[in-house]
């Protein structure tokens, strides 16, 4: 995800700070509470750059104890990490933006023409493990930016979400039949300015314009439900996420301009409160683009669920994604 660099912040910074090192928040929102990783990845291939970006977590429905993480090098392809964090596989797929996984389907915005959007397609194979490639969907016009996958069962049609770069927003059927992938827009929206964040909530999408705030769509509704105040969401509105606990479904978001997660209840979006990723035995996280959570038992090390952040900072490595243990963030704010 690219990160827009705001004017108070280039003059309160030395141009000597270059690479992937982590800047000092302008704004500060709400105290959030403090958690630690459990865990980390293996740092993406692409080093001293802006080059790790949004992550995806596939469920074995065999044995829902096992899961596999798949994240984006934004300048290079997709990589699959084991939850110990190692780097298992990797493909090769150039400008891959943001990564949505559904059964053993792996799709990515792909930003290599930007000109004409794109899709790109892959299948995993969990027990290899391995990517291969199924072929790229045309998307209509514009720069592939933002993506995500409506969460849906085996055997339904795949329902795809795709951001481009100036806010327009398409949704529709992604299709794997046949000699090439297809895309069909059924529906389309646009916010004002650049988004990218997106996660459905059955047939609702919400995206994070990143400037303004969080963005609730249907095919018959737009409405900004949660906007950038400086206090929940500091811009930019980066990856957003849900996650089920204890009944309650809960929406996430990456306010990347003070290094912190805000969490509202769905659908009302109440809010909760925040959390951020402080140092521990992993390091801290910082200038987050992609998020993803998943409940679940994945064993002693994750019990009740994970959450994923990229990091911005992993200095003196490349970027790298933290795992953060989910019942230590519902603990922390009291869920």
């Amino acid at each position: 995800m690219t990160k827009t660099v705001k004017l108070f912040a280039a003059l309160g910074l030395a141009t000597a700070l270059a690479g992937c090192a982590a800047k000092e928040p302008v704004f500060f929102g709400l105290p959030p509470v403090p958690v630690t990783a459990s865990g980390e990845t293996d740092p993406v291939g692409t080093g001293r750059a802006d080059a790790a970006d949004d992550p995806a977590i596939w469920v074995d429905p065999a044995n829902p104890n096992r899961a596999l993480i798949i994240a984006t090098d934004k300048k290079a392809g997709i990589h699959v990490y084991d939850l110990a964090g190692k780097d298992i596989a990797f493909i090769k797929g150039g400008l891959v933006n943001n990564v949505d996984v559904v059964g053993n389907i792996v799709a990515a915005s792909d930003r290599n023409d930007g000109v004409n959007a794109h899709i790109a397609l892959f299948r995993l194979d969990p027990d290899k493990p391995s990517l291969t490639p199924i072929g790229r969907a045309a998307a209509g016009t514009g720069e592939a930016y933002g993506f995500c996958l409506k969460k849906t069962a085996p055997g339904e049609p795949l329902v795809a979400a795709l951001i481009i770069k100036d806010g327009t927003v398409r949704v529709g059927p992604l299709t794997i039949d046949g000699a090439a992938p297809t895309f069909t827009t059924d529906w389309e929206a646009k916010v004002p300015t650049q988004a990218e964040g997106c996660v459905f909530d059955g047939d609702t999408l919400y995206v994070g314009e990143e400037d303004a705030g969080i963005w609730k769509l249907r095919r018959d509704y737009a409405g900004l439900v949660a906007k950038v105040d400086n206090q929940r969401l500091v811009a930019d509105v980066e990856g957003l996420a849900t996650i089920d606990h204890k009944g309650q479904r809960y929406l996430l978001a990456s306010s990347q301009g003070d290094n912190a997660y805000a969490v509202f209840k769905l659908p009302s979006m109440d809010y909760v409160g925040r959390f951020a990723v402080t140092a521990g035995a992993f390091g801290a996280t910082s200038e987050t683009d992609g998020i993803e959570a998943v409940a679940g038992n994945f064993g002693p090390v994750y019990p009740d669920g994970i959450f994923l952040a990229q990091d911005g900072d992993n200095a003196p490595k490349a970027q790298n994604f933290k795992l953060v243990r989910w019942d230590q963030i519902a603990a922390a704010l009291g869920l």
